[in-house]
């Protein structure tokens, strides 16, 4: 018995350790990101989505600490998710109230990272759970994987270049299951002959979409109006 007792104890005390050795990756990470009070960026918005016609289109990104994020399209509608769900790395970590669980390790396009999963200590979050690839050498995450309890799961990789000292991505891809938001305004869906038949959440059902961002022109802590985030 007493064997069996210092064996869980010292399973508890590996697992103890491994948590406040990820939350320390995570506070590193996060002190980088945290060198961006605010920023302005141009962006080619590319949607992948196959029941709806969208063509490649300009958009602008505004972020301002800790969460304030907009991202708005020229002359037509974002096809992101609505409420809570946000393309931003500080966004998605701007909070200290969460538990780090080591999860292993995975290689995300040729960088070996740290997998990392944080659970909110607030029960009234929105997140669920959080699952982080974090390139430790650079401080960067690499993708980053979302459970919300209204908007389902969503996905992001990050692609990094000029900027990646302050932690901001070159290029973003963010995957989303199509079945798990509503369609904004003004979106026609586009059927095939033989699949009028289908409803509307028959069609969505079990689909991907897929959102890819290329920045450009980072304008960084120069100050943003919080006006800009008003819709």
């Amino acid at each position: 018995m007493y064997k069996i007792f210092l064996f869980v104890f010292a399973f508890q005390l590996t697992l103890l350790v491994q948590g406040q050795d990820m939350t320390g990756l995570v506070m590193k990470v996060k002190a980088k990101l945290d060198q961006v009070n605010d920023y302005e960026a141009d962006g080619n918005m590319k949607t992948d989505v196959s029941f709806i016609k969208a063509p490649v289109g300009k958009v602008k990104i505004y972020f301002k600490k800790p969460n304030k994020f907009r991202l708005k399209k020229e002359g037509g509608i974002s096809l992101l998710p609505k409420g809570g769900v946000s393309v931003n790395m500080s966004s998605i970590i701007a909070t200290n109230d969460f538990v780090a669980l080591a999860a292993g390790e995975s290689n995300v396009n040729g960088a070996t990272c740290k997998v990392v999963k944080l659970l909110p200590i607030n029960e009234a979050s929105e997140i669920v759970l959080t699952t982080l690839y974090i390139d430790e050498p650079n401080l960067l995450v690499r993708k980053a994987i979302t459970t919300t309890k209204e908007n389902g799961t969503y996905e992001m990789e990050m692609n990094y270049g000029a900027f990646a000292k302050f932690g901001l991505p070159e290029k973003v891809i963010f995957s989303f299951n199509t079945k798990d938001y509503k369609l904004p305004k003004g979106i026609t869906l586009e059927f095939d002959d033989n699949e009028k038949a289908l409803t509307e959440a028959q069609k969505l059902k079990n689909k991907k979409g897929r959102v890819e961002i290329t920045y450009s022109n980072y304008i960084i802590n120069k100050g943003i109006a919080d006006a800009i985030f008003v819709k």
